[in-house]
């Protein structure tokens, strides 16, 4: 494909993406007030006691609406934007490795899923009890509903995207450029980076809570590893297949040259 046909192909490809989005958007705004209550209950049950959120501008509720759909609306389309992502960079690979389609949609689902749920009920609710912390009697915590939903969007994104560990080590196994051996020689780096990433993602102090944070992404890393075992095997027989293949080819181009100047030589 060129340059034209490939931008030609993203365009069809996220249009399709937000399509898909749109849809979802549309299905959860009708519940749109239920999702709220779900999205600001880990909140209200960390503050404490007598703050509630509240908000200033006259069209910030409806903002909060809004966005709220969208990230019902992201989720729910999630299958079909992996579907898609996956249907751009499929040109590209061997037939062998389009078989993937299915594992790598479901892997990028769930960790979409999985990363907005650890985020929901673990991430979220730590940090706004640490910020409620500072409550005094003369000092009254009262945070904006626009305030606190931009901090729980931003957290949200980031751990949808940390639980892609495993969705993007598929990819990388297929196409040769990680390995199992690879990952595993690595992981005391990779544990100090997601330690060190838990630690500025913290707003604690407290080691526990670091850990805590940092103890499910080192799982994705360990599940990374699982999955590009699992793709490895199935690599290494195709490259001893070739091998073989190869030293026979060689042998058979031995064999006749030999054959041919022992006939040469007795003519």
């Amino acid at each position: 494909m060129g340059f034209l046909d490939h931008l030609d192909e993203l365009r069809t490809r996220v249009v399709r993406s937000l399509l898909a989005i749109g849809a979802g958007m549309g299905a959860a705004f009708l519940f749109a007030n239920r999702i709220s209550d779900f999205v600001l209950a880990p909140t209200l049950r960390v503050l404490p006691p007598g703050t509630e959120l509240v908000y200033i501008r006259p069209g910030e509720m409806f903002a909060f609406y809004l966005n709220v759909a969208m990230i019902g609306g992201v989720l729910l389309a999630s299958p079909a934007v992996a579907y898609q992502l996956w249907r751009f960079i499929a040109p590209g690979l061997y037939s062998r490795e389009k078989r993937l389609v299915a594992p790598f949609v479901a892997l990028a689902t769930l960790g979409a899923v999985g990363g907005a749920a650890f985020s929901h009920y673990v991430m979220f609710p730590s940090m706004m009890s640490f910020f409620g912390a500072f409550h005094t009697a003369k000092v009254r915590f009262m945070p904006r509903v626009e305030d606190t939903f931009d901090l729980y969007t931003n957290l949200l994104l980031g751990m949808v995207a940390a639980f892609q560990i495993p969705t993007v080590v598929l990819f990388l196994a297929r196409m040769r450029l990680v390995t199992a051996r690879f990952l595993w020689r690595h992981i005391r780096y990779a544990i100090l980076v997601i330690f060190i990433v838990a630690a500025v993602l913290t707003p604690s102090a407290d080691p526990w809570n670091q850990t805590a944070f940092a103890l499910p992404m080192v799982g994705l890393y360990l599940i990374g590893i699982l999955v590009a075992w699992i793709a490895q095997p199935r690599r290494e027989a195709e490259d001893t297949a070739d091998q073989a293949t190869l030293r026979l080819v060689v042998g058979a181009m031995v064999l006749d040259q030999a054959v041919g100047s022992h006939i040469r030589r007795h003519s």
